[in-house]
């Protein structure tokens, strides 16, 4: 494709510089939650090794309980069958979809968003590959009320999907009374 004239060429290096920018940023945010989930885990791994033990006490709400997680989040659909490579191969696939959302996306904090849940499922799907099994660890309970046991990754996804929910209810709210407003006049 040709583009004849500065102010075309000026607008297609600004659209370059902005995917750059967009990509890189990205880039980082992923590299920062995956980063942040593998030391946690490859840190506890270790301690749990060291210390030759799979439950440590941490105060009476919050213990850190190794637990080896073949499902999906939270330990649900365990299996060690076909269904464990399925689960995999779907997660693989959605983490390219969502790069694929972020690569559409227009606006800032949508793709911040998109970009920590990849970080945190790339952390998930790596262990998937490197161990066979997610290690999940941080064990809140209250009396014998516990809830599901998870890791970094987990935090990471879970407070990204909240946000991003909270973010589009925003957007939409917006966008439904910018429309009640061009209604009006």
């Amino acid at each position: 494709m040709i583009i004849v004239g500065k102010f075309q060429r000026f607008l297609v290096s600004e659209k370059i510089v902005h995917f750059n920018k967009k990509f890189f940023i990205s880039l980082l945010l992923i590299l920062i939650t995956f980063s942040l989930d593998r030391l946690s885990k490859v840190y506890l791994i270790q301690f749990f090794i060291d210390n030759k033990i799979n439950d440590y006490y941490v105060n009476s709400y919050l213990n850190f309980t190794l637990i080896w997680n073949k499902g999906i989040a939270f330990g649900l659909l365990e299996s060690d069958t076909l269904l464990y490579h399925f689960i995999s191969t779907l997660i693989f696939l959605i983490i390219f979809f969502i790069l694929y959302l972020i690569y559409k996306s227009k606006n800032c904090p949508e793709m911040i968003f998109l970009s920590i849940i990849i970080g945190g499922a790339v952390g998930n799907f790596f262990d998937r590959l490197f161990y066979n099994a997610v290690p999940d660890f941080i064990d809140i309970h209250y009396n014998n009320f516990h809830w599901f046991t998870f890791n970094v990754a987990d935090i990471f996804i879970t407070i990204a999907i909240f946000l991003l929910l909270i973010f589009d209810i925003f957007k939409l709210n917006k966008e439904n009374n910018i429309k009640d407003n061009e209604k009006s006049l």
